[in-house]
């Protein structure tokens, strides 16, 4: 007689291997997906429609486009020249040629053109940004500082000039301004350049104007300090020479005398005659480069200065085009396409997701 089985016992520890109610036949799962196939398409159909009409109705922004690099030598020579006229009078032309250096002088309009207060006084200030503006603002009920600010900030980020090359710092740079039409964006990438152009421009020559004008006031100093060295010198042989008047009177030397070609501190050789006419010439002295030829070289400095005249209406140009700015051919955003092929496989995967729920718990009950 055989023995009869044991009736095996599960435990943690002795999981069972298999349960055919767990198996999942893929006859049934493509039978619950086509008999819930009304439910995908209608999903799928409800997310194409709604990704189209957003992607219609999405605000379009669009960025104009410029590439510049550093200017040549006759790009910016009419203002080489108005700099360069000064040179001859100032001791250390450094800071002068600092000034005409065409790497700084392109450096320094990026930075402007990047700069936040820049861009907040280009949009205060332009005719089209305040249009935009106006329309943004035409239904709100009520305009804050803060609303306003924010405003303002979003837009600021929408000018840049960045490096055409981000790993080669002597790369081009690339200029954009984006904005909501086509039109806009080229239109105020176009004045935003030529707004900040004057700003380094101005900025270039109050810098000029601030050297030639620290140099003038140290050149001046210059002069009467040697002045006041001259005058003290014109005294001092004053006094000397009335001093040895005084010892050749006492003396009784009237004449000059032969004897000896070697003068002495006092000069009485010379005889009381020559020292009396000595000192009332001395009195009448009233050109100082006389005694301290210095003095003539830095009145002549002072008078180129004064004698030159800063043209600030010269043109130059600052950077170099490799392309002009132009209108956008395709927009940044919406991307359309992507929108509506997004939105159908999000209504795809939703409908086929909510199936497969309603289909597990219907094999489960």
């Amino acid at each position: 007689m055989k023995p009869q089985s044991q009736p095996q016992s599960y435990t943690p520890e002795n999981p069972p291997m298999y349960s055919s109610n767990d198996e999942i036949d893929l006859r049934e799962l493509f039978k619950a997906l086509w008999d819930g196939k009304l439910i995908i398409i209608l999903l799928t159909a409800l997310f194409t429609a709604s990704s189209v009409g957003y992607a219609l109705l999405a605000q379009e922004w669009w960025s104009s486009e410029a590439k510049i690099t550093q200017s040549e030598l006759q790009d910016r020579q009419m203002y080489q020249q108005q700099v360069k006229q000064f040179q001859s009078t100032f001791a250390d032309s450094g800071e002068l040629s600092h000034l005409t250096d065409s790497h700084v002088i392109f450096n320094k309009f990026v930075d402007l053109f990047n700069s936040r207060n820049n861009k907040q006084a280009f949009l205060e200030q332009s005719a089209e940004f305040q249009d935009i503006k106006n329309s943004y603002f035409s239904n709100a009920s009520e305009i804050t500082e803060d609303v306003t600010r924010k405003f303002y900030l979003t837009w600021l980020d929408k000018v840049s000039a960045s490096l055409d090359d981000k790993k080669n710092t002597n790369s081009p740079y690339v200029l954009t301004f984006q904005s909501m039409t086509k039109k806009s964006s080229f239109n105020l990438l176009k004045t935003y350049i030529s707004f900040t152009e004057s700003q380094v421009r101005e900025d270039l020559f109050d810098h000029l104007e601030a050297l030639v004008f620290g140099e003038r006031n140290e050149l001046i100093q210059q002069e009467k300090l040697i002045e006041s060295e001259a005058k003290n010198k014109l005294n001092a042989q004053i006094e000397q020479t009335q001093s040895a008047l005084k010892i050749a009177k006492a003396a009784s030397i009237n004449a000059p005398l032969l004897v000896s070609s070697a003068r002495g501190l006092y000069e009485i050789e010379l005889g009381s005659k020559a020292l009396q006419e000595k000192v009332k010439e001395l009195k009448t002295v009233k050109n100082l480069t006389i005694l301290e030829p210095r003095l003539q070289l830095v009145m002549g400095q002072l008078h180129v200065i004064d004698s030159i005249k800063i043209d600030r209406t010269v043109e130059f140009k600052m950077f170099r085009y490799l392309s002009d700015v132009e209108q956008p051919i395709t927009r940044d955003k919406p991307k359309r396409a992507l929108i509506v092929v997004l939105g159908t496989l999000l209504g795809g995967m939703l409908g086929v997701a909510i199936v497969l729920i309603r289909f597990a718990f219907r094999k489960e009950d």
